[in-house]
């Protein structure tokens, strides 16, 4: 039996656990439309009983800081004015009628009116996080608390988020926001490396009802057989290393490493099946070779001296993938 065959039986059970766990379902392969996304999309959430408001106002100091919220009725208790009811209206709708009602007491109520907090709705979390499912929020939360209540990302989530939300929540409030192609939803993607190391702490943006949020696994390359530290690899923003870097973090070779005949198990494409690329090691450690690019999903497998130890690695390495391989995150 060959070694790509060897590995593949092994590596099948794994690639199968956590690829179903991780997969989030992928964009439509038509091109988002550059829609402008901006500020002239204004929500259409209709409020009800439960929602928070904050309403302020040139004559309206009484109410700063102070959120009022809707009864179950559906009413709302307002200065001068009295109980009004704003269940079934959007913000814009009870900022009018605040104004009309308003007028018979102010000359210019300039009423501004906001959602502070919303009764429990559901937003969904995809992908490689610990707990993936729909979650009820209650009140606000930003982009790394919706994380955290769904467990933290696993350790083979990629670097980037999706978020998705409905159109009566307005534009999700970033640069390069988008809608779909159906021109109901605005997309955004963002680099959650960067916002969990506070380099980019404004896309810590606010979590809205309805709102899907997707962690795509990451692309990894996997170093397994006479290495100090077999496992997968998280690659990196730039989605690829080379076989002396890939061998750095497995933490070198062992001292029965045949570097010689070294493999690269890699993905045809548009194929399920594996190629075996020849690698010697050696050669490419002294300087003789150059160094190879692994890709996304490669396989890097350093053999034993012997060939009867070879297949032996390989057989305990994929019965060990498939039980749970060591995942890695690069710095």
């Amino acid at each position: 039996m060959s070694i790509l065959r060897i590995i593949s039986v092994g590596l099948a059970a794994f690639f199968l656990i956590v690829g179903a766990a991780a997969q989030v379902p992928s964009s439509p392969e038509s091109v988002a439309p550059k829609a402008n996304c901006g500020s002239q999309v204004r929500s259409t959430y209709l409020l009800g009983p439960d929602d928070q408001l904050e309403i302020s106002g040139p004559e309206l100091s009484e109410l700063a800081n102070k959120p009022v919220r809707i009864d179950g009725d559906g009413d709302i208790q307002a200065p001068l004015v009295g109980r009004v009811h704003v269940s079934g209206l959007t913000v814009q709708q009870t900022e009018q009628e605040l104004n009309k009602l308003l007028r018979t007491y102010i000359r210019d109520p300039q009423v501004v009116v906001s959602v502070a907090e919303v009764r429990s709705q559901p937003v969904s979390i995809l992908g490689a996080v610990n707990t993936p499912g729909v979650h009820q929020v209650r009140g606000r939360k930003t982009l790394l608390e919706m994380l955290a209540l769904a467990g933290g990302i696993r350790s083979d989530a990629g670097y980037s988020v999706r978020i998705t939300r409905q159109l009566e929540w307005g534009c999700i409030p970033l640069p390069k926001t988008e809608l779909d192609a159906s021109g109901r939803f605005s997309v955004a993607e963002l680099n959650l490396k960067k916002i969990m190391e506070a380099k980019n702490p404004e896309e810590n943006i606010q979590i809205f009802p309805h709102d899907v949020i997707s962690v795509p696994k990451a692309e990894m390359v996997y170093v397994i057989g006479e290495v100090k530290r077999s496992g997968g690899f998280v690659l990196g923003e730039h989605q690829s290393i080379s076989v002396l870097q890939a061998l750095s973090l497995a933490e070198g070779l062992n001292g029965t490493a045949d570097a010689r005949h070294a493999r690269i198990l890699r993905l045809k494409r548009d194929a399920d099946q594996r190629e075996e690329l020849a690698v010697d090691v050696k050669d490419v450690l002294n300087g003789k070779k150059s160094d190879i690019a692994l890709r996304g999903d490669d396989i890097l497998f350093i053999p034993g001296s012997t060939g009867k130890k070879a297949a032996l690695r390989a057989l305990e390495a994929a019965i060990q993938t498939g039980t749970g391989l060591a995942i890695w995150r690069t710095p």
